[in-house]
């Protein structure tokens, strides 16, 4: 995915697997806890983001907003979030309530963090598994904007028909077509990546990750 220092990334699907997983289960988790209106701030961050941010407050005006160089975005196993409405931005209650779901799930919360707090920030080990008694939902939808409410979808399903619905299928030639040249603008304006395009062209695309991709691009141009 092309983008400068100045741009934020949200896409969780430029998280490592693992990350993926532990972001979409918290997501879910507090959704059934009555949580639906935090959403992600930023995913995966270069090292060149990272050493601006770093700067600011230093060598760059502005609020120091990040203490280290080795930040957890850049191996692509952190994530940062906000609270949307009536809430303020980094609701510490809300912040708090979200963390306390992070820890039974085994994922790290910045809130723990003794004398650099952030509490917005969570990230997981690259050997993280998801805890005994929990499973993921077919759909769990993780807002990137404030615009949007986190929702899980429940499909309750034979495991033999769930599996025979899980690839796309685009019912029409012209349907097939619209949707490649969405998801291949989508590419050319540098808001997902060229294998989700590969993999629909190829007939490796589910619908639950499409309808993935076509809420993360309808919120990122939202929000130009």
């Amino acid at each position: 995915m092309s983008s400068s220092v100045t741009t934020t990334c949200r896409e969780l699907t430029e998280l490592l697997p693992a990350a993926q997983t532990a972001c979409r289960l918290l997501f879910q988790e507090c959704f059934k806890a009555g949580i639906k209106t935090i959403f992600i701030t930023e995913t995966y961050r270069s090292q060149e983001r990272q050493n601006y941010l770093y700067a600011q407050g230093r060598t760059r005006p502005g609020q120091i907003v990040t203490w280290t160089l080795a930040s957890n975005h850049k191996s692509r196993l952190a994530w940062d979030i906000a609270v949307g409405p009536p809430h303020s931005l980094y609701d510490v209650t809300t912040l708090t309530q979200v963390g306390a779901i992070a820890r039974k799930l085994g994922i790290i919360w910045g809130g723990d963090w003794v004398g650099r707090v952030d509490r917005p920030h969570f990230e997981t080990r690259a050997n993280w598994k998801m805890p005994a008694g929990y499973k993921l939902e077919n759909q769990v939808i993780v807002p990137n904007s404030c615009k949007t409410k986190v929702e899980v979808i429940v499909e309750n399903k034979p495991k033999e028909e769930i599996k025979l619905t899980q690839t796309w299928n685009p019912g029409s030639p012209t349907m097939k077509t619209e949707t490649e040249n969405f998801i291949a603008q989508a590419v050319k304006d540098g808001i997902v990546q060229e294998l989700h395009l590969k993999d629909l062209q190829n007939g490796a695309m589910t619908t639950d990750r499409l309808i993935g991709l076509y809420i993360t691009i309808q919120q990122r141009r939202s929000n130009f």
